[in-house]
């Protein structure tokens, strides 16, 4: 087994989302995953919680690739402007090989009531974290709630555009109109 071997937690994901598409998430156990990605189950838990950790893990670093830049936003930026480059900043997490790995994992969530809620819970995570983000540039209530709910809001529909089969666009393009339609709701 290669439980030395770097990318312990990445090729157990991918193991792990292929055996749920595969034969279902009730079905696979952990030790089915650790096999896939030849490790052993004792790796698999130093690693993840349980199986369902799989699918969302780790929740720091998906939050960071928008948290980043709208710290690094710049000064006077408007609370949607900063908005915009934290959801500008997720398109590096999400690049287009990414896409269809990413359709099988929305495909396992939607299959199961609990997941579904456990990824609404990551995305409220999400929202509250750059709602803090924009507290702390000195953007008061309740603006920074609604820009940072309207912000996940844009992010979910455009994900969900990009993971629609058939469709090709990139991620960055998909974010960009969905903020333009934002703007236009007035």
């Amino acid at each position: 087994m290669a439980r030395w071997e770097p990318g312990a937690a990445g090729r157990l994901r991918k193991a792990a989302v292929e055996l749920f598409a595969e034969q279902g998430m009730e079905e696979t156990t952990v030790a089915d995953i650790a096999a896939r990605a030849g490790v052993t189950e004792r790796t698999f838990f130093r690693h993840f919680a349980d199986k369902r950790e799989v699918l969302f893990s780790p929740q720091d670093d998906f939050a960071a690739v928008f948290i980043e830049p709208m710290r690094q936003a710049p000064a006077g930026a408007t609370p949607l402007q900063v908005v915009r480059a934290g959801l500008q900043g997720s398109t590096s997490f999400f690049p287009t090989e990414r896409r269809p790995g990413s359709r099988v994992r929305a495909g396992v969530i939607a299959a199961h009531p609990a997941l579904r809620e456990r990824e609404l819970l990551k995305m409220d995570d999400l929202a509250e974290r750059m709602a803090a983000t924009l507290r702390d540039r000195g953007v008061g209530e309740p603006a920074a709630t609604l820009a940072a709910r309207s912000g996940t809001a844009v992010f979910s529909a455009a994900f969900g555009a990009w993971l629609a089969d058939g469709e090709t666009r990139e991620l960055a393009e998909l974010l960009d109109e969905g903020l333009a339609e934002l703007s236009a709701l007035r």
